[in-house]
């Protein structure tokens, strides 16, 4: 999809974010969003999806504000600037629209070109991926050079590390808006070149992938492997627990991204991995993963 964009105005200021998905991450986007002062419209195809992250966000800032991080006030205005739709025409207005959907670029392709011709010229499109081409992604809209990665951290109103990613034709202009408003919503933005998985993920999704391969030929048991890491590298959270907090079927569809993108032998996914997402298995979002969470504390599966 081609068009000349040039004579077309930049938004004068980026007052208003729409976000496509209302999972986890796009829950959490609309969330800091709402707090940096920005109007905030929230699209998913489900309308229950859309009320369990409107839930999930009052949540999390009436938890903020018991640790008096945020005033009750704080936490009305946000959750004043956060309105919902199923419909995609609902972005109309926006400056700047962040697509958060499933890792699967198909639906994102589907989603780039249903939306282009709903929304204004002047707005810029990013997309939330972490690990898929953004000049791929860029191809099918109508402005590609209005176009680039944003890749926010889950959990996104924790996390402080954003990565912006450029595609091919995306141009200064563009990255720069896009970087100001990752500093307005409190994150500190890095720039990562368009290869697959850009940095977080091109180095932590193979340490996990490493870790299923551990406990796949019995180097180690899940609690084994989870208990070195955490008190011999002083990692936060061992990899099969981050992995299962991640989600088996996310890691599992990045590493695909990198042995395909790069065709290297060291990011074959591992066996072990593929069986548990045909098993449903996918960790925490199941209640199952490399840890059954029926159980509390959570109990290792194998």
């Amino acid at each position: 999809m081609i068009a000349d964009n040039k004579d077309v105005p930049y938004p004068s200021e980026i007052a208003t974010v729409g976000v496509i998905g209302a999972g986890q991450m796009g829950r959490g986007i609309a969330e800091v969003a709402a707090l940096a002062g920005l109007k905030v419209r929230l699209s998913d195809i489900g309308a229950e999806q859309l009320g369990r992250a409107v839930e999930t966000i009052e949540k999390h800032l009436t938890r903020q504000v018991s640790r008096e991080r945020i005033t009750e006030d704080d936490k009305l205005a946000a959750l004043g600037r956060v309105s919902t739709a199923t419909e995609l025409d609902s972005l109309g207005d926006c400056d700047v629209v962040i697509e958060a959907a499933v890792e699967d670029e198909a639906i994102k392709r589907e989603i780039f070109q249903k939306i282009c011709p709903l929304v204004k010229p002047e707005a810029l499109i990013c997309t939330n991926t972490s690990s898929i081409s953004v000049t791929r992604l860029a191809s099918v809209t109508d402005r590609p050079e209005r176009f680039m990665g944003l890749h926010f951290m889950n959990p996104v109103p924790a996390m402080q590390l954003v990565e912006l990613i450029r595609g091919i034709a995306t141009d200064e202009k563009s990255f720069s808006l896009i970087r100001e408003l990752a500093e307005r919503m409190g994150k500190t933005p890095v720039a990562a070149e368009d290869f697959p998985a850009f940095i977080v993920n091109r180095i932590l999704l193979p340490m996990i992938n490493e870790a299923v391969y551990t406990l796949y030929e019995g180097v180690g048991s899940v609690a084994a492997i989870d208990t070195a890491m955490r008190l011999g590298t002083n990692h936060p959270m061992g990899p099969l627990e981050l992995a299962d907090f991640i989600g088996l079927d996310t890691c599992l569809a990045i590493m695909h991204v990198l042995y395909d993108g790069l065709a290297d032998s060291k990011y074959r996914p591992c066996p072990l991995l593929v069986k548990y997402v045909d098993a449903g298995w996918v960790g925490r979002k199941a209640g199952r993963g490399f840890y059954d969470y029926s159980t509390e504390p959570p109990v290792p599966t194998r």
